[in-house]
């Protein structure tokens, strides 16, 4: 996020826009603000290698405070600002940071983790006029520090954690290679450039929250374009759509559960608006049913560019517009690392057979402080890792992902991937969103239920359910259709995209063994 050229060439011109409230943070202000929190890091003694940990929802000081630590050689953990106070303290906790900030959205939250976190040497609550238990009024304490450089910058990165979808978050290091801030890391330079494919004028629309990983690094990429950021509070498909023609937005990227909810808007209220300053809406995090990613190409046009790649960062696929139609619910080839698709005994799986994705020769990585971990991610040679997804490969190369493994359904002796239906219901027009999980059954050991949350004004019941069954019936395998469909309000989604599935999974199994 150095940002240091662009506030001396152009200082009044706006780094981050935030678009619910309209707050405007100029190059020039962004750097001055960096500044003062790096100056507050070295004064608290922390040095290269240490670790700071930041829990907030979308909000502006979140990119001085990652700048600060990046111009400080540390660290930084942004965290789930949906956390509850136990799960905010583990990752403070095991994340080892000396340094927690929330704000006033968190605070609740964070003032019961504090009591649980008893190395962290300092408390900071954006919006505080006074002192809150442990938490000291941010903006009083950095705006006594100078605004100038400290004169040691070190390059700092992100130590951000999984989203715990499948387990207990473990968190992400890469190693910290010696040099000055202006020199990014090379993952950022390879997002910058090959991922988002970012240029000098470009407009960055970010509807995504900014504790994630894909929203963190592409707007730190944007920043460093000298490019300015939207950045929403939180995502709303209309509001959306309105800020792409209001600020002639060039670059953004989403998640599929965005295209659904856009797409889902009524016909008036898509035509409304003019998307046509588009050339890359990028899109990961959560696979996209085909149907639904065909309907956002025939609607914003080949402007449609998804990636596949982890937090972890140890390999990359992408695939443009056109690849994807040539090779529809591909997430395409790689272009960091080399992909292999293996069975359990860890052997070359030939092509379109199912397996696990491995990926040689990427980014090295580590589960921070948890090496059974780290080794269970990699195969005998240490050369290859993997996330745990299960996919195949084209005759062309191209992947193709199945789902999590962690996620496979077992019904009489049949692998069911639940995504196949998932991405299936959530084309149906009564239907918002979707997961479909395994519970137990006596004769089949598993079988399939989905968890629905219907569409505004569509009420769930035995005549939806059955309406549903027959849907899936009509395009799936009997094994793959739900035997019993539940209706929900909402889904326990993150605004990522990915749901906590092991959660719900939880959920059910518990209410069966009752």
């Amino acid at each position: 996020m150095y940002a240091a050229d662009h506030a001396a060439a152009t200082p009044d011109k706006p780094a981050i826009i935030m678009a619910g409230s309209g707050e405007v943070l100029t190059f020039v202000e962004y750097e001055a603000r960096a500044n003062r929190v790096a100056h507050l890091f070295r004064d608290l003694g922390l040095q290269r290698g240490d670790h700071v940990a930041f829990f907030l929802e979308n909000h502006p000081r979140y990119f001085e405070l990652q700048g600060g630590a990046e111009r400080a050689g540390l660290y930084y953990t942004c965290i789930n600002s949906y956390l509850q106070a136990e799960e905010l303290a583990y990752i403070v906790n095991d994340s080892r940071s000396r340094v927690l900030v929330a704000s006033a959205a968190t605070r609740e939250v964070a003032l019961a983790a504090a009591e649980q976190c008893p190395d962290v040497k300092l408390f900071l609550e954006i919006g505080a006029d006074a002192a809150d238990g442990p938490f000291e009024p941010y903006e009083q304490v950095v705006n006594g520090y100078p605004s100038d450089h400290v004169p040691d910058e070190q390059l700092g990165a992100a130590m951000l954690y999984s989203s715990g979808t499948t387990g207990r978050p473990k968190g992400i290091l890469r190693p910290l290679p010696e040099g000055h801030p202006a020199d990014p890391l090379p993952v950022m330079n390879f997002v910058q450039h090959v991922l988002f494919q970012m240029r000098p004028g470009m407009v960055y629309l970010s509807p995504a929250p900014l504790y994630h990983s894909a929203p963190q690094a592409s707007i730190a990429g944007a920043m460093r374009m000298g490019a300015p950021s939207i950045v929403m509070e939180r995502f709303d498909p209309e509001r959306y759509l309105a800020l792409v023609e209001r600020h002639r937005v060039t670059h953004s990227q989403v998640v599929p559960t965005m295209f659904s909810r856009m797409l889902k808007l009524p016909e008036e209220v898509r035509n409304r608006y003019d998307v046509s300053s588009l050339e890359v809406v990028i899109h990961a995090a959560a696979p996209c049913p085909v149907q639904v990613k065909q309907d956002m190409i025939d609607w914003f046009g080949p402007v449609l560019r998804e990636y596949y790649g982890a937090t972890e960062a140890n390999g990359f696929t992408v695939c443009t517009s056109e690849e994807w139609l040539a090779h529809p619910g591909s997430v395409g080839k790689p272009v960091l690392g080399e992909v292999e698709i293996r069975d359990e005994d860890g052997e070359l799986l030939p092509v379109g057979e199912p397996g696990t994705v491995w990926f040689r020769g990427a980014t090295n990585f580590e589960y921070f402080h948890e090496p059974d971990k780290t080794a269970a991610s990699r195969d005998a040679t240490g050369e290859a890792s993997t996330v745990g997804d299960i996919g195949h490969l084209d005759a062309d190369g191209y992947l193709h992902l199945t789902d999590r493994k962690h996620f496979m359904i077992i019904s009489g002796g049949v692998n069911v991937y639940p995504q196949e239906t998932e991405n299936l219901l959530i084309t149906h027009s009564k239907v918002m969103d979707a997961a479909v999980i395994g519970i137990p059954n006596e004769d089949l050991g598993e079988e399939v239920k989905a968890v629905v949350q219907p569409l505004d004004g569509v009420t769930g019941g035995p005549e939806l359910e059955a309406e549903l069954q027959e849907f899936c019936r009509a395009h799936l395998a009997r094994v793959k259709c739900p035997r019993s469909i539940d209706f929900v309000d909402e889904l326990p989604r993150l605004p990522t995209g990915k749901l906590y599935k092991s959660e719900l999974r939880q959920r059910y199994r518990n209410a069966a063994t009752a």
